[in-house]
């Protein structure tokens, strides 16, 4: 009886790669308001970031510019976003940080070890280093960090909360 030849490709595709087309196929849907296989391109980040994936402002210009046409739009099509967003999900980038990556960059910012920051203090990481927060987006995530009057963030009980908003909605 002969062998089957090791050159015949399979027909059958990989489940991981199936599942990740999957979760591609049904966020882009969701954006896409005309039922055209569009999305605006100010809606890529946004729905990189409901599959699970946080890149960097630099990273996400590099994905932007990646899916858009030749001659930008202003519109993306799905035949173009489908394979860069499958990649990247089988690549594993752009993955949040861990609970105990972020606890340490907080504990790192906290010299004094106090378990706390100051509103001056965490300012100074958002606005000066990596990407940069505008007074906007401090502001905001200030709001969202402080629940107590004393106006000091508490890193160990915000963290939990900032693991919870990275996970993905799109199962």
């Amino acid at each position: 009886m002969a062998e089957p030849s090791a050159s015949v490709p399979s027909t059958v595709e990989d489940p991981i790669l199936t599942e990740a087309k999957k979760r591609v196929a049904e966020t882009f849907d969701t954006f896409d308001h005309e039922s055209n296989k569009t999305i605006d391109v100010r809606e890529v980040g946004t729905i990189v970031r409901a599959l699970g994936c946080y890149p960097s402002e630099a990273d996400l210009a590099d994905i932007i510019a990646e899916v858009e046409e030749e001659e930008p739009t202003g519109f993306v099509r799905y035949e173009k976003f489908e394979p860069v967003l499958c990649r990247i999900l089988l690549e594993r980038r752009f993955q949040p940080a861990s609970e105990e990556q972020l606890l340490k960059a907080f504990k790192v910012l906290d010299v004094d070890k106090k378990g706390h920051l100051t509103k001056d203090e965490v300012a100074k990481a958002m606005k000066e280093e990596g990407e940069p927060f505008t007074d906007d987006e401090f502001a905001e995530m200030w709001k969202a960090a402080v629940q107590d009057g004393k106006q000091l963030f508490m890193y160990h009980d915000f963290v939990p909360s900032m693991l919870e908003e990275n996970k993905p909605n799109v199962t």
